[in-house]
């Protein structure tokens, strides 16, 4: 496995991918690629709305070489669990000499004190034990290169390139959301993501139906064919059965920060969440006349039971400052959050609250306070999460909320030509559940690459 890995890095695999791309072409309009697993099938997918350019990192042909000079040799090695630097070093015979050329060159770069097993390196020496190049591996993004010069070593961060690759995901909901994402999702955060979308629009909670449609296009990055992770969701849009309104959210940079809105210019993210805990259920509602489960007498339940396991993690529902907080009767452990235009919010029964937090704090939107838990009078980890406006009760879920900003001019013009570039996409897509669309390098870099 490692040697696949090892000539999937050289110019050789390459130079034969690049004399494949014309047959592979030709053989795209036989077969239909839905999931393309490797770069000819990605190449044989593409579409004259698709780009396709490879790349190596600069720094690959210098890596993998094959010496003539037999006074030049390298070392490779990878940080095993429980390996420190020396312990590597050992088992791959690194000289004395090199080994602290090495430490000292990478001091302020690498914190050698906390390796993680995964970390590769590779050592040029020349002369026995003199270093040469070399170059560090810690994770996909930070590869970090040596190079001997007349007056000691250079040391700098080389770009990393990956391999990104435009994706369409849809579904259809038959129990719940997260059960209508496709099993082979690289990572379940995308689901929350997805869902964090539309949190002041829909909530996920108590809203599917049965028949309700979502569809997404995102970035997907990868390394050497290993998944690096999601980018932001690009595009999304969750279609209802019931009543056939269709929420379409475009990521767009409005100048202030990257959010998502509608093609109308108008944000979704609204001031308050429409739920604290995004994948909870829902086991009581707003009610004057519910039957007290522990009592047993019929009272006021002037919030909703939101059930999730224990220290499931709670967010603020909107910007604040911390009202109060401490232990309340049948609430048990009790939150209010004072939002400003007479809102308050009230968070019950948490296990604990977030450590640090005291009365006065300010909190941002979705930033955790606490986490669920069954303190006071409850039968079962829950939140019973509460909102009034000018001390009056009211249903959070049907409160309807203001969008935090509305784009006009020349940004709606921008949001326009982004709105037709993903509608674009979407009909190249065509009705398939996961579809590649384009793929391309990008530099890991975070002026090029937010990751989910």
């Amino acid at each position: 496995m490692n040697a696949l890995k090892n000539f999937l890095k050289t110019f050789h695999f390459f130079t034969i991918a690049i004399f494949m791309a014309p047959a592979l072409l030709f053989f795209s309009g036989i077969f239909n690629i839905d999931e393309p697993d490797t770069i000819g099938n990605a190449i044989a997918s593409v579409s004259d709305y698709q780009t396709i350019n490879y790349h190596t990192p600069q720094h690959e042909p210098e890596y993998f070489t094959d010496f003539v000079d037999e006074n030049v040799r390298e070392i490779r090695g990878t940080i095993r669990p429980g390996d420190t630097l020396g312990k590597s070093f050992d088992r791959n015979h690194v000289p004395a000499t090199v080994r602290n050329q090495v430490v000292k060159s990478l001091k302020g770069f690498v914190d050698f004190s906390s390796l993680k097993a995964g970390d590769t390196y590779s050592l040029i020496i020349k002369d026995g034990n003199q270093l040469e190049k070399g170059y560090y591996e810690s994770g996909p993004f930070s590869v970090f290169a040596i190079t001997s010069q007349a007056d000691g070593f250079k040391v700098e961060k080389k770009d990393v390139l990956l391999e990104c690759r435009t994706i369409r995901i849809s579904g259809t909901v038959k129990t719940s959301l997260y059960d209508a994402f496709p099993r082979d999702i690289k990572d379940p955060r995308l689901i929350y993501a997805f869902a964090d979308i539309f949190a002041s629009k829909i909530d996920f909670n108590t809203e599917p139906r049965p028949g309700d449609r979502f569809e997404l296009i995102v970035d997907e990055y990868y390394r050497y064919y290993d998944f690096v992770s999601y980018g932001k969701i690009r595009f999304a849009r969750y279609a209802k059965e019931q009543d056939g309104e269709i929420l379409d959210a475009f990521l767009f940079d409005s100048g202030r920060e990257k959010a998502y809105f509608n093609d109308q210019g108008h944000e979704l993210g609204a001031f308050f969440l429409r739920s604290p805990v995004p994948m909870g259920r829902v086991t009581s509602r707003f009610s004057h006349h519910r039957l007290h489960p522990i009592l047993g007498v019929i009272r006021e339940h002037l919030g909703v039971d939101l059930a999730a396991p224990r220290g499931t993690p709670i967010m603020a529902a909107a910007d604040g400052k911390v009202f109060k907080m401490g232990y309340n009767g049948g609430f048990g452990n009790q939150i209010v959050l004072s939002h400003g235009s007479g809102y308050k919010t009230y968070y019950g029964h948490l296990s604990r609250f977030k450590r640090g937090l005291k009365p006065g704090d300010r909190v941002k939107k979705k930033e955790t306070i606490g986490y669920v838990g069954a303190t006071g009078m409850a039968t079962g980890p829950h939140l019973d999460y509460r909102i009034s406006e000018n001390g009056r009760f009211k249903n959070p879920f049907s409160i309807k909320f203001k969008p935090r900003s509305t784009l006009k001019g020349k940004k709606l013009a921008e949001l326009k030509r982004t709105v037709a570039s993903m509608r674009r996409m979407m009909t190249v897509a065509g009705n398939a559940r996961r579809k590649l669309i384009m793929v391309k390098s990008v530099s890991a870099n975070p002026d090029v690459v937010t990751f989910l």
